[in-house]
């Protein structure tokens, strides 16, 4: 039950960065020329957990891929050239990403439920 639990937890964590990539989608620097919100990626490793191996959060680390760059010349963090960086956030994919964290989620909820049935279940076997 902690090895699921360390990956509820990690789940979690990870919902949690993915929804803050999705709120920050469409947001643009405050100056212009600025860079704007880079997408986020959580970084798991696995650890011991009572005795067993989990998985834990081990970092957020900036995904260093390109920003968008979009041509809007009246936009106020426009560059130069009327380009306006946009950040590096895809919304599908974020969506892929979100329904992937919560089926794992459900897999290690399912695994501490299961468990908890068979305690349950040898505590009444005990009692008679």
């Amino acid at each position: 039950m902690a090895v699921a639990a360390s990956g509820l937890k990690a789940q979690q964590s990870r919902m949690r960065v993915i929804a803050e990539n999705i709120a920050n989608a469409e947001s643009t620097a405050q100056t212009a020329g600025g860079t704007p919100y880079r997408r986020q990626v959580p970084v798991f490793q696995s650890a011991n957990v009572d005795g067993a191996t989990g998985v834990v959060l081990a970092e957020v680390r900036p995904d260093q891929k390109d920003f968008r760059m979009e041509y809007d010349p009246s936009h106020p963090a426009a560059n130069a050239e009327g380009y306006v960086m946009r950040p590096n956030v895809d919304t599908l994919i974020e969506a892929m990403d979100m329904r992937e964290a919560q089926r794992a989620y459900e897999a290690n909820l399912n695994v501490i439920e299961t468990a908890r049935a068979m305690e349950q279940r040898t505590l009444d076997i005990l009692k008679r």
